[in-house]
């Protein structure tokens, strides 16, 4: 039993019984712990704050503070949204010899979100972001002693190119959908996101799938988290910004 716990062959559960939170939080934030949690040194990154009404003390609210050296354009309070129903989750860890471990179940499920006062401070560091994200850095190579090698029809270029125009009207051209769309990093795609709602407040998803190239269903998901989906109405089947992410898009858009 000894040599089968050693090689990770037993699930360690002396913490099932630990509470554990689970937080939902902006991709600036995740960076920002990443980099901290890279140091070798003991840090402190935020800290948890709880309210009590003493009238109503089972309605308990929560709110974050970053603390740190933190970037200046990362808000400072967020609030805590917590989920009402809680899916029967447990949290698990491996070691770099493979060994697994229970570290506890989750008590508590949180969705991050800035303050009030601090959406139009993120509003624009998302704005940035997208912006940067957008921006396309182009470079010229000079090929030397090529003798046309590169110049070739790759695989399953054969067909699309042709002599005549005869030939051009029988060639087939490969459709956008019929391709396999490359995923996006998550944070840089709800940035344009965020840019293509200042262009227009309600899309339908086939549009946005056009706009952005994405997986209709990886688009999916960034939708559930930053859109309302009209399922009535004059703006039926399309999608808008849930309010507090609407709120700082209008703010930019009236800079």
């Amino acid at each position: 039993m000894e040599d089968d716990h050693s090689n990770g062959g037993v699930l360690d559960t002396v913490k099932a019984s630990e509470k554990v939170w689970l937080m939902k939080c902006p991709v600036v934030v995740a960076k920002s712990w990443q980099s901290h949690t890279a140091s070798s040194d003991f840090q402190r990154i935020a800290k948890v704050i709880e309210s009590i009404d003493p009238l109503q003390p089972a309605d308990k609210k929560y709110k974050m503070e970053m603390v740190g050296s933190e970037s200046v354009n990362i808000p400072k309070s967020y609030t805590l949204n917590g989920a009402k129903e809680i899916v029967p989750m447990s949290i698990f860890s491996e070691t770099n010899q493979g060994r697994v471990a229970l570290e506890g179940f989750v008590e508590k499920k949180f969705d991050m979100k800035p303050y009030e006062e601090n959406i139009e401070e993120y509003g624009k560091l998302c704005r940035e972001r997208t912006n940067k994200s957008m921006i396309k850095n182009r470079q010229i190579q000079v090929i030397d002693k090529d003798h046309g090698v590169h110049m070739r029809p790759m695989p399953g270029m054969v067909g699309l190119i042709s002599s005549t125009s005869k030939d051009k009207k029988k060639t087939a051209l490969v459709k956008q959908s019929d391709m396999k769309r490359t995923r996006r990093d998550r944070g840089e795609l709800e940035d344009i996101m965020f840019k293509l709602f200042e262009r227009q407040p309600n899309w339908a998803l086939k549009q946005l799938v056009q706009e952005t190239d994405q997986p209709a269903q990886f688009l999916k998901e960034i939708l559930n988290e930053l859109c309302v989906y009209n399922k009535r109405g004059t703006n039926q089947g399309t999608y808008e910004l849930k309010p507090e992410y609407k709120k700082s898009v209008e703010d930019g858009g009236a800079e």
